[in-house]
C-alpha cells in the first residue's frame, strides 16, 4: 500500500504550539505540522507570541512548517528571513483565509481575486528566497472562473507543494468541496499536491486515495478535532473500540487543559481556549447536547470537569 503523507492543518487559535505539542506526544505522529498564519510587521524580530509558536524547543520532534499571511512580498521575504534564522527551511503561503476581516484587505483567499498582482508577488519571492515555499490555496474568491488561471500561475513556479482546500472563499466550510476543481488540478499536476476538506472518517479517507492515488498528502484540520484519533485509525485494521477511544481522547483531554492551566492566568482564557476545541469535539459523542449546553455555560475549570465527567462517562 502507497504511504501517503499527513499533515495537521493550521487552524488559527486551535492549533497553536501547546496543541500540536499535546497533541503529537499523545497520537501518531503527522508527517508535518503546520503553524497559524504569522503576519508580517517592522519588528526586527519574531514577537513573543510569535516565537512560542516557531521555538524549536517548543516543536520538538515534529517537523512544523509556519505559515505566512499577506500581500506584500517585501513583508514575506522578512518575515521569511527571520524564520530562517530559527532554522526553519520551509515555509508556507496563505491563500486560504475566508476570514472577512482578512480578505478585505486582499490577503488569504481575498488574494486569489487579483491574479496579475499575484504573479509579480510569487516571481519576488520565488526569485529572492533561499527557503522552500508551499502554497495552501483555496479555489476562488467569489467564483471558481480563475481557478483554470490561478493553476497556470502556479506551475510557473517551483513550488514545494500545492495544499488545495476545493472551496472558494464565501462558502467558508459549508456546503460541498468542488471536487471537480480539484481534479482539474490533480490533471495536470506538475509539483507535489496535497488536499484538504471534509475529511472526517477512515472511510471517506480511503475512498478519496482511490479515487485520487496520485496525490501526494492529505491535510487535516477539523476531522482531527472532531475524532483526535482519526489519524491512528488509519492504520488499524480493526475498528477502535468505543472505551479504548474515550480513553485516548480523555488522556489528550486532560494534559492538553493542564498546559493551558499552566501557561494562562484566570480560569476565563483556559475555558475558551477549551471550548474551542469542544466546538468540534463533540460532534463524537452521541446525546450530549444537554451536556454541551452545560459545557459552554461553565464558568469556572471545576464546573467545567464535572461536566466533561459527565460527557465521558455517557455510553
Amino acid at each position: 500500500m502507497t504511504r501517503y503523507q499527513y499533515y495537521l492543518a493550521p487552524m488559527e487559535g486551535i492549533t497553536n504550539a501547546t496543541f500540536r505539542r499535546t497533541y503529537h506526544t499523545h497520537f501518531k505522529s503527522m508527517d508535518k505540522y503546520f503553524t497559524p498564519f504569522l503576519c508580517p510587521h517592522t519588528k526586527r524580530d519574531l514577537t513573543t507570541k510569535e516565537k512560542k509558536e516557531i521555538l524549536p524547543e517548543n516543536n520538538e520532534g515534529m517537523y512544523v512548517v509556519p505559515q505566512i499571511l499577506t500581500n506584500q512580498a517585501e513583508g514575506f521575504l522578512e518575515t521569511a528571513g527571520k524564520l530562517e534564522q530559527y532554522g526553519y527551511r520551509e515555509i508556507n503561503l496563505n491563500l486560504g483565509c475566508p476570514s472577512k476581516t482578512v480578505i478585505t484587505k486582499g490577503r488569504g483567499s481575498g488574494f486569489l481575486a487579483f491574479p496579475a498582482e499575484l504573479r509579480e508577488f510569487l516571481d519576488e519571492i520565488f526569485s529572492k528566497t533561499n527557503l522552500k515555499v508551499s502554497i495552501k490555496t483555496r479555489i476562488g474568491r467569489d467564483d471558481t472562473l480563475l481557478w483554470e488561471e490561478l493553476l497556470s500561475i502556479y506551475s510557473e513556479f517551483p513550488l514545494e507543494e500545492l495544499i488545495i482546500h476545493p472551496r472558494i472563499q464565501k462558502e467558508f466550510y459549508k456546503g460541498t468541496p468542488h471536487i471537480e476543481a480539484y481534479e482539474a488540478a490533480y490533471r495536470i499536476k506538475n509539483c507535489p499536491i496535497c488536499y484538504n476538506g471534509d475529511m472526517f472518517c477512515k472511510e471517506e479517507i480511503e475512498n478519496f486515495w482511490k479515487r485520487f492515488p496520485n496525490t501526494d498528502a492529505m491535510m487535516l484540520g477539523r476531522g482531527i478535532l472532531r475524532d483526535p484519533c482519526l489519524y491512528e485509525k488509519l492504520f488499524e485494521s480493526e475498528e477502535m473500540d468505543a472505551s479504548v477511544w474515550k480513553q485516548k481522547v480523555r488522556s489528550f483531554h486532560d494534559a492538553l487543559l493542564d498546559a493551558y492551566i499552566e501557561e494562562m492566568s484566570g480560569d476565563r482564557n483556559v475555558l475558551f481556549k477549551m471550548k474551542e476545541l469542544w466546538f468540534y469535539l463533540w460532534e463524537s459523542f452521541d446525546g450530549s447536547k444537554q451536556l454541551i449546553k452545560k459545557l459552554k455555560k461553565s464558568g469556572s475549570v471545576s464546573e467545567y470537569l464535572r461536566v466533561v465527567e459527565e460527557i465521558f462517562m455517557q455510553d
